[in-house]
C-alpha cells in the first residue's frame, strides 16, 4: 500500500471515529431525563401482595385521599399468584397511564410480594424514571421461607409467583440493586408471621425502617401492615415533599400513629 493511501484511510478511521463519538453523545444525551420534582406529587398506586386481594390497600387508599392525596389500588393481573414480571408489567403501564394524564410522577406503595413487583418495574422496566418515591410494606426482598416449605412439600398449591419468593430464586437472585437516586422505604415488623425471616424485607439502597425501632411496644404481623395507625402515618409523612431521610425516632411513635387521615 502506497504511503498516500495509508494517510488517506488514516484520515478516514479518525473521522469515523469523531462521528461514532458524536452519535454516542447524542443518544447518551438525550436518554437521561431531568431529576423527578420532589415537591410535586402524583397520584399514589397501591400495589397487592401475593394473591392480588386489595381489602387493606383499599382502607390504605382511603386515609390516603383524606390526606389530599389521589390514591389508586392497581389490580392484579389473574389471581395474584403467577409471575410478578406480568405484574410488575401491569403496574408500568398504570404508571404510564397516569403520566399520559399529565401526572408529573407517581408514588407507589407495594405491599407484600407488591414490592418485589415495584422492585422489577424499578430495576428492569425503566419506572425509576417516573417513581417520586417507593414504600414498601413487610416485602419478602429476599425471599420468605414460607414460599419455601411450600414449594418443597406442597408443589402443586406454590404457582409461580410462590416460587419466584422462595430464596435465592432465579428472579429474586437476578434483580439488579436500585438505580441511584431513587428514594426508597422499606417497612417492616419483627413478628411478621408471613415473610420469614422478618428481615428479609431489609433493602440496599432503601431507608429501613423496623416498626418496633419507632413503637417498641408494638405487636403487628403481615396482615395488618396496611391497616396499622404507625405505618399508615410513615407513609404519609414518607409521601410528604421533604420525605424521609432517616428513620423516625421512638418520640415521634405517638404523633405518627394519630397522624394518618
Amino acid at each position: 500500500m502506497s504511503p498516500r493511501r495509508r494517510r488517506l484511510l488514516g484520515a478516514l478511521a479518525v473521522l469515523v471515529t469523531v462521528a461514532v463519538i458524536a452519535v454516542i453523545a447524542r443518544l447518551g444525551a438525550g436518554s437521561s431525563a431531568p431529576p423527578l420534582r420532589q415537591d410535586e406529587a402524583g397520584p399514589v398506586l397501591l400495589i397487592p401482595g401475593y394473591g392480588g386481594n386489595t381489602r387493606s390497600l383499599e382502607q390504605l387508599a382511603i386515609v390516603l385521599r383524606a390526606d389530599g392525596h389521589t390514591a389508586e389500588v392497581v389490580t392484579a393481573v389473574g389471581d395474584g399468584t403467577g409471575d410478578l414480571r406480568a405484574q410488575a408489567r401491569n403496574l408500568a403501564r398504570a404508571a404510564e397511564r397516569a403520566v399520559a394524564a399529565g401526572a408529573p410522577s407517581v408514588d407507589v406503595v407495594g405491599y407484600s410480594a407488591g414490592g418485589v413487583v415495584a422492585r422489577i418495574w424499578i430495576t428492569e422496566l425503566g419506572g425509576a424514571r417516573i417513581a417520586r418515591r417507593v414504600i414498601t410494606l413487610g416485602s419478602p426482598h429476599h425471599g420468605t421461607q414460607v414460599a419455601a416449605i411450600g414449594a418443597a412439600f406442597t408443589p402443586s398449591s406454590c404457582p409461580t409467583a410462590c416460587r419466584q419468593l422462595v430464596p435465592d430464586s432465579p428472579l429474586l437472585g437476578g434483580l439488579r440493586p436500585l438505580p441511584p437516586g431513587t428514594r426508597w422505604v422499606s417497612l417492616w415488623t419483627r413478628n411478621d408471621d408471613t415473610v420469614t425471616p422478618p428481615a428479609s424485607a431489609r433493602l440496599d439502597g432503601a431507608l429501613n425502617v423496623e416498626l418496633q425501632s419507632v413503637c417498641s411496644a408494638l405487636t403487628l404481623s403481615h396482615g395488618g401492615l396496611p391497616v396499622d395507625p404507625l405505618v399508615q402515618g410513615i407513609i404519609e409523612q414518607a409521601l410528604t415533599p421533604a420525605g424521609l431521610t432517616t428513620a423516625p425516632a421512638p418520640s415521634q411513635c405517638d404523633q405518627l400513629r394519630t397522624t394518618a387521615g
